[in-house]
């Protein structure tokens, strides 16, 4: 079995192995990469085998078509369909698990954000060790406006990278961020032109896979243990509060309001 042969993708999800890099592509542009559990659970399990895998240096992350993801699928069509996403715990589980090994990985992680990131979508993105965008990118935490809050991590990964104030901010008047107010905010690593994404992505990949593979691992677990104390408390406090909001009026009134183009009427409840 080869190395890539080892790697298994699915529809949605292109998995693949090149020069010390693992590539992982979220590929589902008609709904601008919104993410499914099986997604999830997919990118999970390489994950994990990547955390032992010789030939795995660095994992890279990315999106197909004009975005890198809008986060968990809350449009009329996955709502027709929920077997085709999964139930909502079941993605937030999903993603959780994704978050938490992305963390742990004893190896960088790359991301690579060329479009929107949104909901769910963006503690992905940050999840990772070195966060590459566009300048056509940008940082959308819009769970507010569906009666929601963030999760995924986002509330300990955010605050991590732009403080407290910045964080909070940017969930509960869920602005978008620009990938020029994201650099200027800590958010990401780097911010390139368009026409210039690819190259600065193939030199930074090519800096990590030559790099001395231990002083990376420790020094990546030395920054997350020292910044990142609040992730595991994060994922018990956002899933007992999105499961609970999940079953609320007020999320039914959003997406409905989110479907329907317009704003939405919150009763509170």
């Amino acid at each position: 079995m080869t190395a890539t042969e080892s790697y298994t993708g699915i529809d949605h999800l292109t998995v693949s192995i090149d020069d010390g890099v693992l590539s992982l592509t979220l590929n589902r542009p008609d709904s601008l990469n919104s993410l499914t559990a099986a997604m999830l659970q997919t990118m999970g399990d390489a994950l994990d085998r990547a955390a032992t895998d010789p030939a795995v240096r660095v994992v890279r992350l990315g999106g197909a078509g004009r975005g890198f993801s809008s986060g968990a699928g809350i449009s009329a069509e996955d709502h027709a369909d929920p077997s085709a996403s999964g139930a909502p715990e079941d993605v937030l589980a999903a993603a959780n698990r994704v978050v938490r090994a992305m963390v742990a990985l004893p190896k960088p992680v790359v991301s690579v954000v060329h479009g929107p990131a949104a909901g769910v979508g963006v503690s992905l993105a940050i999840a990772a060790d070195v966060i590459l965008a566009s300048d056509k990118a940008y940082f959308l935490l819009a769970f507010t406006k569906i009666g929601l809050m963030p999760d995924g991590g986002a509330s300990a990964l955010v605050a991590a990278s732009i403080g407290r104030t910045r964080a909070m901010r940017m969930a509960l008047l869920a602005e978008r961020l620009s990938a020029g107010d994201a650099l200027a905010a800590g958010l990401v690593s780097a911010v390139y032109p368009a026409d210039e994404l690819d190259a600065g992505v193939d030199a930074v990949l090519a800096t990590l896979t030559s790099g001395p593979a231990v002083a990376l691992r420790k020094t990546k677990q030395a920054i997350n243990s020292a910044t990142l104390t609040e992730l595991e408390g994060a994922f018990d406090r956002e899933t007992e509060g999105q499961l609970e909001l999940l079953v609320a009026p007020d999320f039914r009134e959003g997406t409905r309001a989110f479907q329907q183009r317009r704003t939405a009427t919150f009763t509170d409840h």
